[in-house]
């Protein structure tokens, strides 16, 4: 299914911390989401502050392996549903009252293929690992925000 990138508004689905690297991602219904990243997150400061996937592209991902992998094994601090995160470099993505500047696409790791044979090769398409952002307004977010471009 294909979601137009402009279509109206989202929704954040789910929201995971990341303790370090390799750790286990941990769900979270609330986060702060400061200048500098999500509190509590690994990963926090410069470009890639928050990590974000589509619900809808990694149903496609999952499809065209034949595969259920919870979506946290993407290991992203954030998934929404109803917008296409495709060449989106520049645009700013409010989610609630937040506001995050979607600085690139985030390319799949070899930790992809050790979680499903073929996945880190389908990834590399059509932005499939998702998208890296920095935070311009912080606040705090929750599953069910709406999420949109501004």
């Amino acid at each position: 299914m294909s979601v137009s990138r402009d279509s109206g508004t989202g929704r954040l689905e789910a929201i995971w911390l990341k303790r370090g690297g390799g750790a286990p991602m941990d769900s979270v219904d609330t986060a702060v989401l400061d200048l500098h990243g999500l509190r509590g997150n690994a990963n926090r400061g410069g470009k890639r502050q928050v990590t974000i996937i589509s619900q809808e592209r990694w149903a496609e991902l999952m499809d065209a392996l034949g595969a259920d992998l919870p979506p946290s094994t993407r290991r992203a601090n954030l998934m929404v549903s109803g917008l296409d995160l495709e060449k989106t470099r520049g645009r700013v993505l409010r989610v609630g009252t937040t506001k995050l500047l979607i600085n690139g696409e985030t390319r799949p790791c070899e930790q992809m293929e050790e979680a499903h044979a073929g996945l880190q090769e389908l990834m590399r398409d059509r932005w499939g690992g998702g998208a890296f952002a920095e935070a311009l307004e912080a606040g705090d977010i929750r599953v069910g925000d709406p999420v949109s471009w501004d």
